[in-house]
């Protein structure tokens, strides 16, 4: 450690430009995951923050919700069911609130409108105002971000395309699905703005898109058995059938797997030709009994010193970018995954220095010296 550092601060220019690569990559890794968190999170925070285990859908809907619609007659049934602590039934459809002048676009939101029952274990808590009543049909919760549009506690406002009308009695926060804001409404609120259209309900009786479980060791086959025409999965699965998540996630996960990749071969280079250009050093080092461990330690030490010194640098700018974003960037810092990204980063630098090592053994202290053609 103690020659690797001398080397550092006797050539700071050349350690500097290898640590400035550095630091731009572990920048651009951290983005891009805070990028990604945040658009997983607009996708479907409402239904990750949904305190369940389960879901119970409609036999074929892929594992999709949107696809599902089962009658919510199966909540008392399924609660019977072994290691089933709880049911609750969910609907979500997809609405533009309008506020104002709704001939412009200003007066105009989309929301994601989620139907739950008030007090059941699928209503989220409120920061601000009241939760959900049954005696108060029309009432809403919204998320907070309906306040940076203009709505405000009390607020009333029209559905597009509807005659209901929506107050808005308390306000959550980190509720988002479909990349729009969640607003959740008492579930029969929710049947009656959305199988408004005869024959929408399909002919059941008061229809959910699915059923929420509460279990740990819920039994998916047997739950299926003894509904019939009905699947149920697991909530993380019912997330990946969400439209459009798995292929986002998908290409984040694409995207962030090429770059460390690419990381990986750029520090390898780097590090290699800089090992080649100390060949004779090594080499007269060896010459006077420097061995290859030694050698091979103060190589590793000074890609362990710049690595942590550019990732941490790497986390600073990202924090100092986080804050300085407007509030609409889907742009989520997780810290859980800055640690895991730089624990990647720092084992693909210290992995990256192998061939330099692999070189340093190599070394012939003759050779290095020109003494021997």
């Amino acid at each position: 450690m103690y020659l690797a550092w001398r080397e550092i601060k006797r050539n700071r220019m050349r350690f500097a430009l290898i640590a400035l690569i550095f630091i731009l990559i572990a920048w651009l890794v951290f983005i891009l995951s805070g990028l990604g968190n945040g658009l997983q999170t607009l996708a479907a925070a409402s239904f990750k923050n949904m305190k369940a285990d389960y879901v119970l859908l409609e036999q074929g809907s892929q594992a999709s919700v949107s696809k599902s619609l089962i009658s919510a007659d199966s909540v008392e049934a399924v609660k019977q069911l072994p290691n089933v602590r709880g049911a609750s039934p969910v609907g979500t459809t997809m609405a533009t609130a309008l506020k104002g002048d709704a001939n412009t676009s200003k007066g105009k939101l989309d929301i994601a409108l989620i139907g739950v029952e008030p007090g059941s274990f699928l209503e989220p808590a409120v920061i601000e105002g009241s939760g959900l009543s049954e005696g108060t049909p029309n009432g809403i919760i919204a998320n907070k971000s309906m306040k940076d549009e203009g709505f405000k506690l009390g607020d009333t406002f029209k559905l597009d395309g509807t005659n209901q009308s929506l107050t808005i009695v308390g306000f959550v926060e980190n509720e988002t699905f479909n990349h729009v804001t969640s607003v959740f409404v008492p579930i029969t609120e929710w049947r009656t703005i959305t199988f408004s259209a005869p024959g929408a309900d399909k002919g059941l009786h008061d229809p959910v898109n699915a059923i929420m479980l509460q279990g740990k060791k819920i039994d998916s086959a047997a739950v299926s058995a003894a509904l019939a025409n009905t699947e149920t999965v697991t909530k993380a699965a019912a997330i990946q059938g969400l439209p459009g998540y798995k292929e986002e996630s998908g290409s984040i996960t694409m995207m962030m797997g090429f770059l460390l990749v690419i990381s990986a071969f750029m520090l390898g280079v780097f590090f290699y030709v800089f090992t080649l250009q100390k060949v004779n050093q090594f080499g007269v080092l060896k010459a006077i009994g420097a061995e290859n461990r030694f050698l091979s330690k103060a190589v590793v030490s000074q890609v362990l010193i710049l690595s942590v010194a550019s990732i941490l640098i790497g986390v600073a700018l990202t924090y100092a970018v986080s804050a300085m974003l407007a509030k609409s960037m889907p742009f989520i810092l997780d810290v859980k995954l800055v640690v895991i990204y730089s624990i990647i980063l720092l084992v693909i630098a210290l992995l990256s220095s192998l061939a330099s090592v692999r070189s340093i053994t190599k070394i012939d202290p003759l050779k290095a010296l020109g003494r021997v053609e």
